[in-house]
């Protein structure tokens, strides 16, 4: 009933699907410096079905020039050219971009160790339990061979020291794969990373649950023939953590009572080659000292510069140092006892994703992004009436950042760290404080100054409360900094509201198409229901909306989000086990509406599913999509989810 009303049919349209919105403007380019302070410069800065098994897209689309058909008239045209009646239809009036499509069916492409599709056929090999690492120091099993299709696998369930030594060793180019569980590899291999032995640790599974990969570069120790075994436990912990929907991201921690634990940070200028490195996005996971916890847990991005500045990377290493001095000591002294509980930690400062502190000479600027405005309101009615605080994030778009070092005898100092020797034309901050006590006696219209690695204002009471409205208002301020009877001796600090954020999903491909997702707005996908059939779990971990502005237009998106995603689950659910044989454990299906056109892709490893499986999601997702189509102020719409399947443990 729902398609007699609509004059939809179904087409092989790849090159139809819609392409992401416009480039998102980019962060205005000051170029002024920066206040002198002491700097730390850093020099130089499986085997394939055949083509006829797999058929292209579904696509829902309104008519052409040749106009509206009467509704007596209105059919369904499904991507075969047949009819619901088994008529076959007018092919000419199908889309001409179908024969593309069904080219590029077929999966040339062989299976890699950091490929989400090695999973297939490991449940077949171990035990279902969630943790295959043994006690002590032995291994678990080790995946000597992947096969084709998760066939033909080989399997050592209790390889030896010795073994592992010489396979590690012989420094192939190929790592060795551990298996921690049915859902969960951890390859490694022997490098060398800036003239250093490093063991390289990279998780191939977590994405199963929406938590990013892990890699690890661990320093080697002198006559050191295998790595730690207590790291793969790390990893276990994080996947344990991650079925909780307790996730690790950026400047996150782990932490473990006899090494301190590991400070978890999102590459960015780092250098990566030659590392084993699993699909975006991952995390780098670095070795932190006890002494340095307190810091990785209330203000952690003090530590990840510090620790660039320490070892002349910017902004931070990604190679682990065994057995090193701690960069902070006791605490003593410093601006942020004010700001955080650094004894109990009820209590860190609020930091704001994506919005950025710039310090240049004579002007500073603190970049709002307007996403972010719930959160700014929440700062500002937890905040007393004399003192507003935030913490920013890390902006690739300055060549430089604050950083504060502590020296051997416990105080504070400024430094700043840059990318290359060039004079700074953006430097960032990690944080600021506008403090309401300055007096009008003092003869100063406001006061702006660098405090460790952060912007203090002081300005006064009237001031602030100026400062409070314009946030509310979401409107633009500017402070004058001076004496009152400076003439035009100013310095200025900007606040902004902006819509350029920096690109959250930089590097990260589309799972449909291929292309790039940074003009996305990408969310992790709430705990929706579970699909299971024959021990196997279908998840949808995480949806991608394409939007034209900064922001969703409302909760519709959301909520068609959650009833695409039921849909799907529930039409692939009967096929799990088939999926995950044939290598498609891993699902991408973007959907498009407007006023005009409605499609839907869904493909495995860069190829569309084959016809049996889109016939299923034919008769689920039809109803919905139309069913988005009923609030116009919601169009367009597109939106790309990903599902995976893995396997129930017990």
């Amino acid at each position: 009933e729902i398609l007699k009303t609509n004059h939809i049919f179904l087409a092989q349209a790849f090159e139809r699907m819609m392409s992401p919105t416009g480039p998102v403007p980019s962060s205005s380019e000051h170029s002024s410096a920066v206040p002198p302070v002491e700097e730390a410069q850093i020099p130089g800065s499986a085997s394939s079905p055949s083509p006829s098994a797999l058929l292209p897209i579904s696509a829902l689309k309104q008519p052409g020039p040749e106009g509206l058909c009467p509704r007596e008239q209105r059919r369904v045209w499904f991507a075969d050219g047949i009819l619901p009646n088994g008529e076959v239809a007018d092919t000419a009036k199908l889309s001409s971009g179908s024969k593309s499509s069904v080219a590029q069916a077929a999966w040339d492409v062989p299976v890699s160790a950091s490929s989400y599709r090695a999973l297939c056929g490991v449940e077949n090999c171990v035990r279902r339990d969630i943790s295959l690492v043994p006690d002590g120091d032995r291994l678990p099993p080790l995946l000597l061979a992947l096969g084709e299709k998760g066939k033909d696998m080989l399997v050592e369930e209790h390889p030896s020291h010795q073994k592992v030594a010489l396979l590690l060793g012989e420094g192939g180019p190929n790592p060795l794969t551990f298996i921690l569980n049915a859902n969960l590899l951890v390859n490694v291999k022997l490098i060398t990373y800036s003239s250093e032995k490093c063991w390289c640790f990279s998780t191939n599974g977590l994405h199963g649950l929406g938590q990013a990969e892990i890699v690890i570069l661990l320093q080697r120790l002198p006559d050191e023939d295998v790595f730690p075994s207590e790291i793969l436990k790390l990893f276990l912990d994080i996947y344990k953590d991650a079925m909780k929907g307790v996730s690790v991201n950026t400047l996150h921690s782990s932490f473990y009572r006899k090494h301190g634990g590991f400070l978890f940070v999102s590459p960015t200028f780092q250098k990566l080659d030659d590392l084993i490195l699993p699909d975006e996005p991952f995390l780098c996971g670095i070795l932190i000292h006890k002494l340095e916890i307190p810091w990785a847990k209330v203000f952690p991005i003090r530590l990840m510069l510090r620790l660039g500045a320490e070892y002349g990377v910017y902004p931070t290493p990604v190679i682990s140092v065994r057995h090193r001095k701690p960069l902070f000591g006791e605490i003593g002294h410093t601006i942020m006892n004010l700001l955080v509980d650094l004894r109990n930690y009820q209590y860190t400062l609020p930091t704001i994703e994506n919005l950025f502190v710039h310090v240049e000479m004579g002007r500073s600027c603190i970049k709002i992004p307007l996403r972010k405005y719930n959160e700014v309101m929440r700062v500002i009615s937890s905040s007393n009436e004399h003192v507003i605080s935030m913490g920013a994030s890390f902006n690739t778009e300055a060549d430089s950042h604050l950083v504060c070092v502590q020296n051997k005898h416990g105080l504070y100092h400024t430094q700043a760290i840059s990318s290359t020797g060039d004079p700074r034309k953006v430097t960032g901050a990690s944080f600021v404080v506008f403090n309401g006590a300055l007096k009008a006696s003092s003869g100063f219209l406001a006061k702006s100054s660098i405090v460790e690695d952060g912007l203090m204002v002081q300005i006064t009471r009237e001031t602030m409360e100026d400062l409070r409205q314009a946030l509310r208002d979401k409107k633009d301020f500017k402070i004058t900094c001076g004496k009152m009877d400076a003439g035009d001796a100013k310095e200025y600090v900007d606040i902004c509201w902006v819509e350029n954020e920096e690109k959250t999903s930089k590097g990260i491909l589309s799972r449909v198409d291929g292309k790039s997702m940074e003009r996305a707005q990408s969310e992790k996908a709430p705990p929706w229901r579970d699909f299971e059939r024959d021990g196997k779990v279908i998840k949808c971990t995480e949806v991608n909306y394409f939007v034209k502005d900064h922001e969703l237009p409302s909760a519709v998106p959301h909520q068609f989000a959650k009833e695409i995603a039921v849909a799907c689950s529930t039409a692939l659910c009967p096929h799990l086990k088939t999926l995950k044989n044939n290598g498609m454990n891993k699902i991408g299906l973007r959907v498009s509406i407007d006023s005009d056109m409605v499609e839907y892709l869904a493909e495995s490893g860069g190829h569309l599913l084959p016809q049996n499986y889109m016939n299923d999601l034919d008769s689920a997702l039809i109803p919905v999509i139309h069913g988005g189509m009923s609030d116009p102020t919601a169009l367009p719409l597109k939106m790309e989810l990903i599902f995976f399947i893995i396997e129930r443990l017990f």
